[in-house]
């Protein structure tokens, strides 16, 4: 495991029905290898997860909330998914803020399972080649972007660094190409 000691991830999420895995396993592991995280939502407490999208999962707690995100302090942003925490993201002005701030500054986003919603809306998949849960293919080729079937999928187009997968099953892959990235 690369050290990654002094990178900072900005974990995007709703407090409600982010799918736990897509947070807490890429959370886990990227501050097991030194990178600062912090957890953002919309409100302060807790983020409530889910699993499967309908059974209660753990309790995550919030290191700061959305409106308060200075979003040039991170070196890279993590949007997981959850089919309702991806619906409300979407929906947020200040992570479609963020977001934005991200991708035209140039650095990475990293977002699975339903997460690109998020960049749907924000019109930021346009000439983008992505791969996520296979219900959001449409959304995805709608806005202007190329579905791929694949575990992982790193894109440089549109002057940002996009890493995306599909599902759970993916968070090997997905967390490791983040810690690749975040060792550049």
């Amino acid at each position: 495991m690369a050290d990654l000691a002094g990178k900072k991830v900005l974990a995007l999420v709703t407090n409600r029905g982010v799918e736990q895995d897509e947070l807490k396993i890429p959370t886990d592991r990227l501050r097991g290898a030194g990178v600062q995280v912090t957890v953002a939502a919309p409100e302060s407490g807790d983020v409530q997860t889910l699993v499967g999208d309908w059974d209660l999962g753990e309790k995550i707690p919030v290191d700061t909330i959305l409106a308060d995100v200075a979003e040039a302090d991170f070196d890279l942003l993590l949007v997981p998914g959850g089919t309702l925490n991806a619906d409300n993201l979407r929906l947020d002005v200040d992570a479609q803020r963020i977001v934005t701030a991200f991708t035209t500054s140039g650095r990475p986003v990293a977002s699975i399972c339903h997460g690109p919603w998020l960049l749907v809306e924000t019109g930021l998949v346009k000439g983008k080649t992505l791969t996520s849960y296979i219900s959001i293919k449409t959304d995805v080729e709608n806005a202007g972007g190329t579905w791929k079937d694949q575990e992982v999928f790193r894109c440089t187009a549109e002057g940002y660094p996009l890493i995306t997968s599909r599902n759970p099953g993916d968070l090997d892959p997905f967390i490791g190409a983040i810690e690749d990235e975040l060792a550049q």
